[in-house]
C-alpha cells in the first residue's frame, strides 16, 4: 500500500458545493448500459443469489466508483465522442460488482445493522450467505474484466482488490486501537476506499486506450477523491444523519472503529477524558449514551471540522490532477463532484 501524507488542513470558505448530478448527467446513457450488465451478471440458477445481491445492488445511490470509469474513459476520449466503450461498461460493471461483495464482507465483519438505507443483508439472509454472495460477485467481476481482453486493466483491477483486502486486515487489527497514528489511518482508508476509486477511474482510461500522463492523472484524481470521500464520512458519522450516510449515524463509534475525528478528539482531549476513551474504545464497554458524549466531545474539540479541512485538501489535490485534460464538460463535472465529496458533510 502506497504511503499517504496528511497536509495541514486550513479552511474552505469559499469552496463551491458542487453536486454529483452533472456527472450523472452526462453518464446518463452510459450507465444505463452499466446498470443492464449489472442486472444480467449478478442472476444465478441458486435463487438466493440473484435476491441478496439485489437487495444491495438496488439501493446503489449514486454509484460513483463505475460512475469514475465511466467519466475517466469519456474524459480521455473528448475528441472521439463516438469512441468504443464497450470495454470501459465492462469495467464499470466490474468497479460495482467489486464495491457491492466488499460492502458485503464488511458488514458482516462489523457486524453493521444498515447499509445503503436498508438493513444489512447478513441480518436477512445470514452471515454465511451474504459473505458467500459476495464471493460470487467478486468471481462475476472478474468474468467481466476477461471478457474486455484488456490485461492491463485486469491487473489494475486485481491489485486494487488485493490492495483492499489488506486495508481490511489492517484495519482489523487496529480497529479499537487510541495509539493508532494518523498516518496508519491514512493508510488504512487509502487502501480500503481510495484504492478502488483510484483503479475505478485508471481502468476507465485505460480501457479506451489512453496516453499515460492522462490515465495516471486520472488515478490521482480517483485516489484523492477517494480519501475525501472516506474524511468526510468520517466526520458525517458524528456531525451527520443516517439519511446522508446510508447507515445509522455514529456506527462506528458503537463498533469501536478509530477514526479521524476520534484520534483527534482524544489527542485533544488527553488527561481529561483518558478514561472514557480507554473504556469505550480500548476497552469495547460502550452504554447507550456513550455516543451522545463522545460526540459531544468530538465535535466540541474541532475534530470534525478538522476532518472536513483535511478532506477538502485532498478535493482540492484531485481538482489539481485534472489540470491534464482539455476543458469542457466532463472535467467540469469531475471539479464539481470532488467539492461534493466534502460540502455534503459541512
Amino acid at each position: 500500500m502506497d504511503a499517504v501524507t496528511l497536509t495541514a488542513p486550513r479552511a474552505h470558505p469559499t469552496r463551491d458545493r458542487g453536486d454529483a448530478e452533472a456527472l450523472a448527467r452526462l453518464a446518463k446513457v452510459d450507465m444505463a448500459a452499466v446498470d443492464a450488465l449489472i442486472l444480467d451478471r449478478m442472476q444465478s440458477s441458486v435463487p438466493v443469489i440473484p435476491l441478496l445481491a439485489e437487495h444491495i445492488v438496488s439501493a446503489g445511490g449514486k454509484r460513483l466508483r463505475p460512475l469514475l470509469t465511466i467519466a475517466a474513459a469519456r474524459s480521455a476520449t473528448a475528441d472521439r465522442p463516438d469512441a468504443d466503450l464497450t470495454a470501459a461498461l465492462k469495467l464499470a460493471a466490474s468497479v460495482e460488482f467489486i464495491h457491492t461483495a466488499t460492502l458485503l464482507h464488511d458488514d458482516v465483519v462489523d457486524g453493521s445493522e444498515r447499509r445503503r438505507g436498508k438493513v444489512a443483508a447478513h441480518l436477512i439472509w445470514g452471515s454465511a450467505t451474504s459473505v458467500l454472495v459476495g464471493d460470487f460477485l467478486f468471481a462475476r467481476a472478474f468474468e467481466l474484466m476477461v471478457e474486455t481482453d484488456q490485461i492491463r486493466a485486469l491487473g489494475i483491477l486485481a491489485q486494487a482488490s488485493s490492495v483492499i483486502a489488506q486495508g481490511e486486515v489492517l484495519q482489523l487489527t487496529r480497529a479499537h486501537d487510541l495509539n493508532l497514528d494518523q498516518e496508519t489511518y491514512l493508510r488504512i482508508i487509502s487502501a480500503k476506499t481510495a484504492e478502488l476509486f483510484a483503479a475505478a477511474a485508471e481502468s476507465g482510461a485505460v480501457g479506451v486506450g489512453a496516453d499515460p500522463k492522462t490515465t495516471s492523472a486520472l488515478r490521482s484524481y480517483g485516489l484523492n477523491l477517494g480519501l475525501a470521500f472516506q474524511l468526510a464520512d468520517d466526520a458525517l458519522d458524528y456531525g451527520g444523519s443516517s439519511e446522508a450516510l446510508g447507515k445509522n449515524a455514529g456506527d462506528d463509534f458503537r463498533e469501536g472503529k478509530v477514526t479521524m475525528p476520534l484520534l483527534l478528539a482524544v489527542a485533544r482531549t488527553r488527561g481529561r477524558e483518558d478514561a472514557f476513551w480507554d473504556r469505550t474504545i480500548n476497552g469495547n464497554q460502550r452504554t447507550d449514551d456513550d455516543f451522545r458524549r463522545a460526540r459531544e466531545l468530538i465535535v466540541g474539540t474541532g475534530a470534525v471540522s478538522a476532518t472536513l479541512d483535511a478532506a477538502g485538501e485532498y478535493a482540492d489535490a484531485a481538482k489539481t490532477a485534472l489540470g491534464v485534460l482539455p476543458n469542457g464538460e466532463w472535467k467540469a463535472a469531475l471539479e464539481r463532484l470532488a467539492d461534493f465529496a466534502v460540502s455534503r458533510a459541512s
